[in-house]
């Protein structure tokens, strides 16, 4: 039996979660198991949460509900969410590299890049993640695992990440780069006028 402490519910982790078609889930203690046509997806989660299966249905339950179970209920259930859905419809990032002489290439499975290094730049394969590369500025990341799809975008961006005056580097798709002016373009600009004194 559950021990309900005197706290708020979580609203979020209290909903069923609805396995999509395709999809099986396998519970294994605090060990879950994701697997779909997109691919396979397991984690671990808290011994404090409760994770049940009936009817297409996935719930989650803290054993003792206080203010440590209650934030962990709505990431719990956060978390599987994207894991079925993941399996089920999988996952991408893009990534755009800008600049001068960037391009990247697949060689096998992993990521070849021209960074403006005095050398190349190899990205190795990861298991669950696979790269590919529609043009020679461009970078997919595709997988089942969400958290793990954005994690390695992540890692890839940080090999080069957009420098603030030109916004060479590397970026993810549609993501607007706040340039910063040069020191051409900061006569007259700055909030204390050219003198450099309010």
């Amino acid at each position: 039996m559950v021990k309900i402490a005197k706290t708020r519910t979580s609203r979020i982790g209290r909903k069923p979660i609805v396995i999509i078609a395709g999809v099986t889930v396998k519970i294994d203690g605090n060990r879950v198991t994701v697997a779909g046509p997109k691919g396979e997806v397991v984690k671990e989660f808290s011994p404090q949460i409760n994770i049940n299966q009936a009817d297409g249905r996935l719930t989650i339950v803290p054993k003792v509900l206080n203010l440590k179970t209650q934030a962990l209920w709505g990431t719990t259930r956060a978390l599987l969410a994207n894991m079925i859905d993941g399996a089920a419809h999988g996952c991408n990032k893009t990534l755009k590299l800008v600049g001068t002489g960037y391009r990247v290439k697949i060689e096998g499975e992993k990521l070849v890049m021209a960074l403006g290094y005095s050398h190349p730049v190899v990205f190795a394969p990861v298991v669950g993640v696979k790269f590919l590369a529609p043009d020679d500025v461009t970078i997919k990341i595709d997988g089942a695992d969400k958290g793990l799809v954005t994690q390695i975008a992540a890692k890839i961006k940080s090999l080069r990440p957009p420098e603030p005056y030109k916004g060479k580097g590397i970026r993810y798709e549609n993501e607007v780069i706040t340039k910063k002016a040069g020191k051409a373009g900061k006569a007259g600009v700055s909030a204390y006028g050219a003198g450099g004194k309010a």
